[in-house]
């Protein structure tokens, strides 16, 4: 009982403490790329509290939609991240289907980050928001059928059973799956946190923001959310990837953790190496990535039907 207290302590500590050092990981690896020193690792907590402590500005056309959808947002993200173990351990919250409720909680948070782009009544705002619903269209399907294989993989409809349990050498007939799904989760993860080569977190081009283009009109608290609830999101999505990818266990509890911290930093450098060495994918052929997931990932469901 006392190991199961300090691991769910230590998962929620790391879920709300640590997703602004990936941030931090990836610009630092991104500036060493570039042959500049760049920010310090700490300076998204930096930029954080900086934004928490402005005041905030919005339009009068706004009503509650727009103050409620990044407050949603981060709760619901929070929430799906209490959903996945973390390090093979337990996830603090664990149940029968929950596969779903973590994909609808996404789903809900989408929802409420559109419907706050669209509440300001500008035009631009809404492109925004119809480029990230259509992407989602093929982003969420290729989810599912990675959460279908890993059911069917394990027999079990629960997260921490399905990522929890994932052997860390796995049989030669199912090795092809796992390689599948895991290079289709590692698209979706770049496609759901908005990056190279999918969309630039750091763009300024009007005709190519995605998630940049939903938030323009939020400021000081409310962008700050919103940011933290970013870094949020890739460290659950990063879980999910090296759950599958990387199972590696000691049996010591500690080591464990400590395993795990280095493989999501290590999942941090390998996404900023790879928006330092590739460009933008033109508008028009995102989808055709986003397709190649979907059917990567079902492919891998398909190998198993065997």
């Amino acid at each position: 009982m006392i190991d199961t207290t300090v691991n769910a302590t230590i998962h929620i500590a790391l879920l709300l403490l640590f997703p602004p050092l990936l941030l931090g990981i990836i610009n630092k690896t991104k500036a060493a790329f570039a042959g500049r020193k760049g920010a310090p690792f700490i300076q998204p907590y930096f930029d954080i509290v900086k934004l928490l402590r402005k005041g905030l500005v919005q339009s009068s056309t706004t009503t509650w939609v727009f103050r409620a959808g990044p407050i949603i947002t981060v709760a619901t993200v929070i929430l799906a991240g209490l959903l996945v173990p973390l390090g093979g351990f337990a996830a603090p919250l664990s149940f029968t289907g929950d596969m779903i409720l973590f994909a609808y909680l996404f789903g809900l948070a989408r929802f409420f980050t559109t419907s706050a782009a669209l509440d300001t009544g500008s035009a631009f705002e809404g492109m925004g928001s119809a480029r990230e619903v259509t992407f989602a269209v093929l982003s969420e399907p290729a989810l599912f059928f990675a959460f279908l294989t890993l059911t069917r993989m394990t027999r079990s409809l629960s997260l921490s059973t399905m990522l929890g349990g994932m052997p860390a050498v796995v049989s030669a007939a199912v090795a092809p799956s796992v390689v599948l799904m895991t290079i289709g989760l590692f698209i979706v993860l770049l496609a759901e946190t908005c990056r190279l080569p999918v969309d630039d977190p750091t763009t300024h081009l009007e005709l190519t923001m995605i998630h940049e283009a939903m938030v323009l009109d939020h400021s000081g608290p409310l962008l700050g959310i919103i940011t933290y609830s970013s870094a949020v999101k890739l460290f659950v999505l990063s879980s999910v990837l090296l759950d599958v990818a990387l199972p590696f266990r000691t049996g010591w509890p500690l080591a464990d953790w400590l395993v795990f911290i280095a493989e999501i930093m290590g999942l941090a450098v390998v996404v900023g190496t790879l928006e330092s060495i590739t460009a933008r994918l033109r508008m028009r052929r995102v989808p055709y990535l986003l397709v190649t997931a979907l059917l990567l990932s079902g492919s891998s469901f398909i190998l198993l039907l065997r």
